[in-house]
């Protein structure tokens, strides 16, 4: 499983890749929205951070696919490194994929709600399809069951497509989907910090630590000091 920060927020992505074993950052249009700045730089400073190897993602907002197509070339003359190209899977976008697949521009086909739209982007060159889990959830679907329906079909038609399922609202969600064969998962940062988190686990070393300087003094707060 690779892990994916959803987010453009600089500082969270500082951090967390800084911490997490992250294997790169997926943004959209409300989320570099919601930086207030201009998109361009917030992308170059991301890519600062994360390196040009892992993977950048950034969604086109054409209707028609030539526009996409333009903004797909666009942008991967002005990022640098590894950049992935998010597309929606209507008409025109699938059309597009088709024709960045051509170019070897890789794409992620986006707002995914069914297995049938994951295959058809497949099948047109997608890299990535990114199923809306909790999106699904809301609109009295199972977010989780389309995921395991798109890793078995995938599998049938050997479709060398990854799922990079999207659009948690808890940490149960991720878990789920890796179950039920999610190979990626983008995830906000807050959901990111909860992977690690258990109340017993700090319980524990605050123990360990006060029982190694009951014996060995205060001073040793660690192996080099003791």
């Amino acid at each position: 499983m690779r892990l994916y920060i959803d987010s453009a927020n600089i500082e969270s992505i500082k951090m967390l890749n800084d911490y997490f074993p992250i294997a790169g950052v997926t943004t959209n249009p409300s989320i570099l929205v919601k930086e207030e700045k201009p998109y361009l730089d917030t992308l170059k400073e991301i890519r600062a951070i994360i390196g040009t190897d892992k993977e950048l993602f950034v969604q086109a907002i054409g209707d028609r696919a030539e526009e996409i197509v333009e903004e797909a070339r666009f942008i991967s003359q002005q990022i640098s490194g590894n950049v992935i190209v998010k597309v929606p899977v209507t008409e025109e976008g699938i059309k597009a994929i088709k024709l960045l697949a051509a170019e070897n521009i890789p794409t992620l086909a986006t707002t995914v709600y069914t297995a049938f739209q994951a295959l058809m982007a497949a099948m047109a060159g997608a890299k990535y399809v990114a199923p809306y889990v909790n999106r699904i959830d809301n609109l009295a679907g199972n977010g989780v069951k389309v995921v395991t329906e798109i890793a078995q079909l995938f599998k049938t038609y050997e479709l060398g497509c990854e799922i990079l399922a999207a659009s948690f609202k808890n940490l149960q969600q991720v878990f789920e989907v890796c179950l039920a064969g999610a190979e990626t998962v983008t995830v906000s940062p807050d959901i990111i910090e909860k992977m690690i988190a258990f109340p017993s686990t700090g319980t524990d070393v605050a123990t360990f630590k006060q029982q190694w300087q009951d014996f060995y003094g205060e001073k040793a707060t660690t192996l080099i000091n003791t």
